[in-house]
């Protein structure tokens, strides 16, 4: 299993505590207790590792569609105001993920980023409607060329960190790596008013598998 660059340390981190705690029980708790914390320091540190697996994924390539930008479940769609760069409504599309989904983010669209902003703010629950506003979050801006596609990195209840690859004037192909948002969190996707709705809420989507909308033209 291939793991994340952003794990390393907390992997590194969560390993070195929890050993040192089994050890700590196997030299001074009863033999039934040792081998609870034994058993507890495997889980702890093999879902560290589950957490930042990278998936092996071919990532498909299509102008006119919209990639799913992580794993995770549809839970808003709904048509709003976006006043940050955009000032214009536009359909949003939120995917929440959870602590088993893989947390790696990638490009929805294929560009050059125009805009890149972080936000610091609260930590609502992920799936809180004003966590888009008042969560720590990213916005960033691709412009395919025929469309702005503008999404966000928004930070949940237990994620404190957003890890974002975009630079303002650089190219970002899509499906490529775009950051990672450490434990629970949600990306919104905000699409052009015509364009094609391809999920639903409550369904289950993969980062750079599923398509979440098309655009027209």
């Amino acid at each position: 299993m291939k793991i994340h660059k952003e794990g390393y340390r907390i992997i590194a981190v969560t390993s070195l505590i929890w050993i040192v705690l089994a050890a700590v029980a196997a030299v001074f708790l009863p033999g039934w207790a040792a081998w609870s914390v034994g058993v507890a320091a495997l889980l702890a540190i093999g879902f560290v590792l589950r957490f930042f697996r990278v998936p092996e994924r071919v990532c498909p390539q299509d102008d006119r569609a919209v990639y799913s930008p992580c794993d995770g479940t549809i839970v808003i769609i709904e048509e709003t105001d976006v006043a940050e760069y955009l000032g214009e409504r536009r359909i949003q599309v939120s995917v929440f993920m959870s602590v088993w989904n893989v947390h790696i983010n990638w490009f929805p669209v294929g560009g050059t980023v125009d805009y890149y902003k972080y936000h610091p703010g609260k930590y609502l629950v992920a799936w809180h409607p004003k966590s888009s506003e008042l969560n720590e979050r990213t916005t960033t801006v691709v412009n395919t060329g025929k469309e702005t596609i503008l999404f966000r990195q928004i930070a949940g209840f237990v994620a404190r960190r957003i890890v974002s690859y975009a630079q303002v004037g650089k190219k970002a192909g899509q499906n490529t790596q775009c950051g990672f948002i450490k434990f629970g969190s949600r990306m919104d996707i905000f699409l052009p008013p015509d364009a094609e709705i391809c999920v639903k809420n409550g369904q289950k989507v993969v980062g750079t598998q599923t398509v979440l909308a098309r655009l027209k033209g």
